[in-house]
């Protein structure tokens, strides 16, 4: 019965996306990958990816004005929370995690995209265009954790009463604290604590931070968005990690954004980065 909650506030948010968008389920040998997509089937196409325990829903303050532009693909990813099913084959490495998006993006028939991740998504698109320059048009990184400096003993500690024994009630509160008390959609915020506490997940594989070398002769053009009051990092460490490695990079720090509000808050200053 949790289970069927946690997919009512799925659909719950989705009905806040455009009436025309359109739930596509991809086989891959890792199993059936749920891709809400949306805006015109000709227009340039752009991948979304979200953190952790999100899901594909929580792009819903963006969809409207990126599928203006876009043909949106936001991906539940497999193993995490979401209508994604894993199969038999579960990802075991990082090789099979990118792996199963190439396969995934072969069956949409998405030779190149631009591609953009929040969070762990984040990681997941930054490892995904090292390893995989030339489908990738461009990517922009949504306060990417682990992926240019390492996260705040603070942030873990206020994090491991939900890696240990994950409840609605302790999500809820962490996000709470995270975002200074933010006033977020109270559906998308049951989407995030119903899966926490009743959705099905497998082993979270993630890819390790690059090192500076993996960085050399990368031509992909890279916007990077930090949360300037956010708690997983500090912004202008991270920002001066950024233009280290990647010194022509686009660098944007939001300066009242924390980790938890994007891409929800402020969706007008994401949407606007990513349609420009």
């Amino acid at each position: 019965m949790t289970l069927e909650k946690f997919y009512a506030a799925y659909d719950q948010v989705l009905r806040k996306w455009p009436t025309h968008t359109q739930a596509i389920d991809v086989n891959t040998v890792h199993g059936s990958t749920r891709i809400n997509a949306c805006g015109p089937v000709d227009g340039p196409a752009l991948v979304l990816l979200p953190g952790a325990g999100a899901t594909s829903t929580v792009w819903f303050a963006n969809i409207a004005a990126l599928s203006q532009h876009y043909r949106v693909y936001a991906v539940d990813l497999m193993g995490d929370v979401g209508r994604s099913v894993p199969g038999e084959r579960a990802i075991e490495s990082v090789e099979e995690l990118l792996g199963w998006l190439s396969a995934v993006l072969d069956e949409l028939n998405l030779p190149t995209m631009e591609l953009c991740g929040h969070s762990y998504g984040a990681m997941i698109a930054l490892a995904y265009a090292l390893r995989n320059e030339s489908r990738v048009d461009a990517l922009t990184l949504l306060d990417p954790n682990s992926c240019f400096g390492s996260m705040s003993p603070r942030y873990l500690l206020h994090a491991l009463p939900i890696l240990l024994s994950p409840n609605e009630k302790r999500q809820r509160r962490f996000v709470r604290w995270e975002t200074d008390d933010a006033q977020l959609d109270s559906d998308w915020l049951d989407v995030l604590a119903l899966g926490a506490a009743h959705a099905p997940t497998t082993k979270t594989i993630v890819p390790k931070r690059p090192k500076p070398a993996a960085f050399e002769n990368f031509g992909v053009r890279t916007t990077v968005v930090l949360a300037g009051k956010g708690k997983v990092h500090n912004a202008a460490r991270i920002e001066s990690a950024v233009h280290a490695v990647l010194p022509r990079a686009r660098t944007v720090v939001l300066d009242n954004a924390t980790h938890h509000t994007l891409p929800m808050l402020p969706a007008a200053e994401v949407n606007e980065i990513l349609l420009s």
